[in-house]
């Protein structure tokens, strides 16, 4: 058995265009792929892979997964080896065996280091916002020194560590939490004079850094104190569930916006990514004072390969930071950068400009990283030959991680152009360092003088990510539904009317108090897997939170997978039941549609239980040899049964009229 946290890294590593690249020619529409299905014949693209959300679907015959689901379909392999498959690509070692005792309680201790840190996120948030301290210094801080809005400092999650050295500490542990999990986060440390707990981020203003599915791995904490010896900026150490180099700052907020603008921009801390989001551009993220890491790049290369970089005016880390943007290079992303006028940083410039502004200012501004670099290095060497030829050094270094051969030659004739240098002596050096480095052969392709990138393929007509279902009656179609209302709006409310009055409601609330009112599991064994992980999620984070999607398109039963693609790229305008159709419901908004749906979707099925049930009371009441008390309890089930059914006739009564 390979244990979930080999999985978790698989699953995080799995980019899914790579892998299904590896077998279907896939091409760019929008920001999905498409291609001619490999599970059918079809002359038509219907088969689309969404990098963003890492899952492919095909809208002719319905097959749809993730990535290593798509392996076990296309192979004709096992879950297990498909996950070996997968890792093998990324170089992730599994070992394959049954979990002891400790590994269990390995796996069990990562969900309550989450859990806790759901917790202090929450903890810091609530300080911020009413407790006097909270509001006078951290709230101060966000909206008058950095013109945070409220909206802002809740979407982000910001709070504030009490002052008092301990306080978060014991309300921790009063709230149920373990010490040895608190000492794991890194939320608290072990004094060594007593031995006692104290809060690692007391009296700093808190940032909850979230992984690319929305949980909470660590915190940065900033002091507002003014003295020197104080670090300004106090992180979570690496744990179990945080790895900083794993990790991009504002990455589960910007996703879509990447996607959608095909192109991410890399700043350096917690505030630029704030100040700009709040300014309206959103595909913005931070390495969060670590260097830039292959693992985050690889990350960032599910949404996108073009990366465009922002210094301050007045950076001093610009050559600094050189070196570690040839590892974008080297993963095949295209970079530009962005110089800011000085004194400005990302954060000063998205609060003194608006969204047009920010967007028009990076078009006139960005630059092809490697002239940018070319050019710095020119104004250094101020003529001295020595100096220069350093520099074509460091240039041939920088082109020579390149892997496609037609963009390292137009970098080659840009570089020669800038240094006025002969293009051959280029090539050469670049086919020689390559030659050295990674054995690339591809001499050749560096020789021939390219006079036009690929032509652009043509694109297939615009395929959209909606399923059409016929609806059921089955109590199984109904299970089906009622999964769809969670994955799809778990979190969302509705107003409810109720007699005369109109109720607030949460869809998975009601939908698991009425389920439990009967004490009511689903027969389809994916449905109720689905939600039996709803539910654990939904206790542990509580109403109105996002379940994320990755816990069921990741999920460890392959099928459960493939039946939340289903679930979630159905077509969010189906409803149902077809007596709703045929009531001709105009349904006009998400709250209207599940003011609707959800609780008929409840009383249908349980309707249609209560019948099974009713059957199954009328078959036992035909076998022989029951015994006249036998008889009689049966009866009276199927009375209570009756009266059960026709109490829910009148309630879909009331519900469609």
């Amino acid at each position: 058995m390979i244990d979930r946290e080999t999985v978790d890294r698989i699953y995080a590593a799995a980019n899914i265009v790579d892998i299904v690249g590896d077998f279907v020619t896939l091409r760019r529409k929008g920001v999905n792929y498409q291609a001619c299905c490999p599970f059918h014949n079809e002359k038509t693209p219907s088969f689309v892979v969404s990098p963003s959300k890492g899952v492919y679907k095909c809208f002719g015959c319905g097959k749809g997964g993730n990535a290593v689901t798509f392996l076990m379909e296309h192979e004709n392999i096992t879950y297990p080896e498909a996950l070996k498959m997968v890792a093998k690509r990324y170089g992730i070692e599994v070992r394959e065996k049954e979990l002891t005792p400790e590994e269990e309680r390995r796996n069990n201790d990562r969900e309550s280091m989450f859990a806790l840190n759901g917790w202090a996120a929450d903890y810091f948030a609530r300080y911020l916002h009413h407790e006097s301290e909270g509001m006078s210094v951290g709230m101060t801080y966000f909206r008058q020194q950095r013109g945070m809005t409220d909206a802002t400092i809740e979407k982000f999650g910001l709070g504030f560590c009490p002052a008092k050295g301990d306080r978060m500490s014991l309300d921790a542990l009063a709230a149920g939490y373990k010490e040895e999990f608190l000492l794991s986060t890194g939320l608290s440390i072990r004094s060594e004079r007593d031995g006692s707990l104290f809060d690692r981020f007391h009296d700093r203003v808190m940032f909850p850094v979230h992984n690319i599915s929305g949980r909470i791995v660590a915190f940065g904490g900033r002091t507002l104190r003014t003295d020197k010896k104080v670090a300004k900026y106090q992180n979570s150490p690496e744990s179990e569930i945080y790895s900083k180099k794993r990790e991009l700052y504002g990455l589960y907020f910007a996703k879509k916006a990447i996607q959608q603008q095909d192109f991410a921009i890399l700043v350096e801390g917690y505030t630029d990514v704030i100040s700009m989001h709040q300014a309206g551009v959103e595909n913005v993220v931070a390495s969060s004072g670590t260097s830039l890491t292959t693992e985050q790049i690889r990350l960032l290369s599910r949404f996108t390969r073009n990366i465009t970089v922002i210094y301050d005016g007045d950076s001093a880390g610009i050559h600094a930071s050189l070196r570690g943007i040839d590892m974008i290079l080297k993963e095949g992303m295209n970079v530009r950068v962005v110089l800011l006028p000085e004194p400005e940083d990302p954060d000063s410039f998205a609060r003194s400009h608006t969204a047009e502004q920010l967007q028009e200012y990076i078009r006139a501004n960005e630059q092809d990283f490697l002239a940018f670099k070319a050019r710095l290095l020119l104004q250094d060497a101020q003529g001295d030959p020595i100096r220069k030829a350093a520099l074509i050094g460091d240039m041939v270094q920088s082109v020579a991680q390149i892997p496609d051969p037609i963009q390292r030659s137009v970098y080659i004739q840009e570089c020669a152009r800038i240094m006025e240098i002969d293009e051959q002596i280029l090539i050469s050096e670049v086919a020689r360092k390559r030659l050295a480095t990674s054995g690339d052969r591809e001499t050749d392709e560096f020789v021939r003088r390219q006079t036009a990138l690929r032509r652009e393929t043509p694109r297939p007509p615009e395929v959209e990510f909606v399923q059409h279902v016929e609806a059921g009656s089955s109590a199984e179609a109904l299970e089906r539904e009622l999964c769809k209302y969670l994955l799809k709006y778990g979190h969302c409310s509705f107003d409810f009317k109720e007699g005369r009055s109109m109720v607030a409601c949460n869809v998975a609330e009601v939908i698991f108090d009425e389920l439990a009112d009967g004490d009511l599991t689903f027969r389809n064994p994916q449905y109720d897997k689905i939600r039996a992980a709803y539910l654990e999620q939904w206790q542990q984070s509580g109403v109105g939170v996002e379940v994320p999607a990755h816990v069921f398109l990741n999920h460890l039963d392959p099928e459960v997978c493939n039946v939340s693609v289903d679930l979630l790229f159905s077509d969010d305008n189906y409803v149902a039941s077809e007596l709703w159709k045929r009531k001709e419901v105009h349904v006009e908004s998400d709250a209207e549609m599940l003011a609707v749906g959800v609780p008929k979707a409840v009383a249908l099925y349980k309707t249609k239980v209560i019948e099974g049930l009713i059957k199954e009371c009328q078959a036992r009441l035909g076998e022989e040899g029951l015994t006249d008390g036998q008889e009689d309890e049966i009866m009276q089930r199927m009375a209570a049964l009756n009266r059960a059914k026709v109490t829910m006739a009148k309630k879909l009564q009331r519900l469609i009229l």
